[in-house]
């Protein structure tokens, strides 16, 4: 395969100059785990359904992945081939990763829920020479899936099946032979080691907006974010990171699979987000640190809060993907007695922006953080012109850890000559560099001329007492252009209509032209894994 990433080259001499490119890769800092704690339990994986835990040493994880890289390049795996990994939070995935990091194979992580119409795209997009997928997780055989769709994927050769028990089972293709001990090996190891700037990751969008993009990160781009998030957090190698956020998306793979190896710090993984077994894996691993997505803090919350089962050792839950809803800020600090953190992100530049420790617990949920070291944020008119401080507008990223680009589609790469890249949001500052995410440039509702400050007013909602979730969207209207529609899906046993909304955005002293006009509701919200409520399916929904 062939990286376009061209967003790389024009920025090296800078980005080290500022010695914000270290130029390691996560080989470098496996070995230091190596040389420091050998012995050190660095992963911990623990499977919902099955009940089992499985701890490897630092040791065993560098040991395993010379293994398996060796079994990938007896694959025909070359350097900057793609290895797709369509695994939930287990241990193969992570090392996996360092595997493929070990003769510079590029890893593509695609999440579990995907099916046949994503699968499609994205390993034809992609190129993948080999696929590495559970036998059967959560009742679904994918094994089966994969069969169904192989005459369509003519770069994929082999697929690989993880608690498969045939041929092409992950243990037989790859972490059962000694591999390692082999005569060429120690060349194989050698010779195929990836620079900083190759490309690393490619990891698909999301999909909020439709059609998934291609994006390209190098060790550089990946490690230039981690490194400052980190330190935003006072994270370091006594920390242990509870991740149950999927590691087929950024925020698990950055910061559940890589930032614990670049700390010597200690990972525990979940792959089944179930509340209760996460309050016991913080309580049986200690563990200090989380990142998920709003629902997650919710689900803890509630958890510790019914089963009288505190988490003492939890310091920080770093909450993004959506907005938090004061309340639950308060109810979370309240009951866990831990830092909650607002944070703001994107696949092509992991982690943007992060509240401080020491900041007041208002600051998560009435803004987005600060950006971190390396980070430059500009609010633009549509012209590229900087507004003032306070003015809403298009919120323009120019950072150490923005992306390579999006593979085979530069043109969609939104990225202007001095390197200021168009994150798609609306956004504003205020006079401290806190930023406040206003909405999609896509999302913005134009009622008779009048803009609608959408994340504004489902802020207030999530206040009302029967909501559990809220999205306004936009519905067509022949005489005021658009319209706005609060799609909502009420807590349990409660229930609101429209009357019932517009007394209370009334009595929130909301304008009259802000409040909407329709109400729909919901049993559940589409979304992507991370949690972002997929609003174009809901326009499309309104639509039809």
């Amino acid at each position: 395969m062939d990286f376009d990433a061209v967003l790389l080259p024009a920025r090296r001499a800078e980005m080290i100059a500022q010695g914000l490119w270290k130029d390691r890769t996560i080989n470098d800092d496996l070995q230091a785990c190596v040389d420091k704690f050998p012995d050190r339990i660095g992963l911990t994986e623990t499977r919902i359904e099955t009940g089992s835990t499985r701890r490897f040493t630092y040791r065993e994880m560098a040991q395993l992945a010379d293994r398996i890289a060796v079994g990938l390049n007896r694959l025909g795996v070359r350097r900057n081939d793609v290895v797709a990994c369509q695994l939930p939070n287990w241990w193969q995935f992570t090392l996996t990763y360092l595997a493929c990091s070990r003769i510079g194979a590029v890893i593509n992580p695609l999440m579990h829920i995907f099916r046949e119409r994503e699968l499609n795209f994205m390993l034809k997009h992609g190129e993948a020479k080999v696929l590495i997928a559970p036998k059967v997780f959560r009742g679904f055989d994918y094994e089966a899936m994969i069969d169904g769709i192989r005459g369509n994927l003519p770069d994929l050769e082999h697929v690989v099946i993880v608690d498969g028990d045939g041929p092409n089972s992950f243990e037989a293709r790859l972490s059962a032979p000694a591999w390692e001990q082999e005569p060429d090996a120690a060349r194989i190891l050698s010779d195929n080691r990836p620079g900083p700037d190759d490309i690393t990751q490619l990891i698909y969008t999301s999909g909020t907006t439709g059609e998934p993009k291609g994006v390209m990160h190098s060790a550089n781009t990946l490690m230039a974010n981690i490194i400052p998030y980190a330190e935003r957090l006072a994270l370091d190698a006594d920390d242990v990171i509870l991740m149950a956020s999927p590691m087929a998306h950024q925020t698990g793979f950055m910061y559940g699979l890589m930032m614990p190896i670049m700390l010597n710090a200690r990972a525990v993984l979940q792959d089944i987000w179930e509340p209760s077994r996460a309050v016991q894996n913080i309580n049986a691993e200690k563990a200090t640190f989380t990142m998920a997505s709003t629902p997650f803090l919710t689900d803890l919350t509630r958890a510790v809060s019914e089963g009288s089962t505190p988490v003492a050792s939890l310091k920080t839950f770093l909450c993004a993907g959506a907005p938090i809803p004061g309340p639950l800020v308060e109810q979370a600090r309240a009951v866990l007695g831990t830092k909650i953190v607002s944070a703001w992100g994107m696949s092509e530049n992991g982690a943007v922006t992060l509240i401080r420790l020491d900041d007041d617990d208002e600051r998560a949920f009435t803004t987005d953080g600060l950006p971190l070291a390396g980070v430059e944020l500009k609010i633009a008119d549509h012209d590229g012109t900087a507004l003032p401080t306070g003015t809403p507008g298009r919120l323009l990223v120019r950072a150490c850890s923005n992306f390579g680009g999006y593979l085979k589609r530069p043109q969609w790469n939104n990225t202007d000559p001095d390197g200021w890249f168009d994150t798609g949001d609306l956004a504003r500052l205020d006079d401290r560099g806190y930023v406040r995410i206003t909405g999609r440039s896509k999302d913005v509702i134009i009622r008779g001329g009048e803009n609608i400050p959408v994340v504004e007013i489902e802020s207030l909602l999530y206040r009302h007492p029967a909501v559990a979730q809220v999205a306004i969207v936009a519905y067509p209207d022949e005489r005021l252009g658009e319209r706005a529609c609060a799609v909502i899906v009420p807590k349990p046993g409660q229930q609101i209509d429209l009357p019932e909304l517009v007394r209370y955005l009334k009595e929130q002293k909301v304008a009259l032209q802000y409040v909407p006009e329709r109400i729909e509701v919901l049993d559940a919200m589409p979304s992507t894994p991370s949690g972002k409520i997929q609003k174009f399916k809901l326009r499309e929904m309104l639509k039809a």
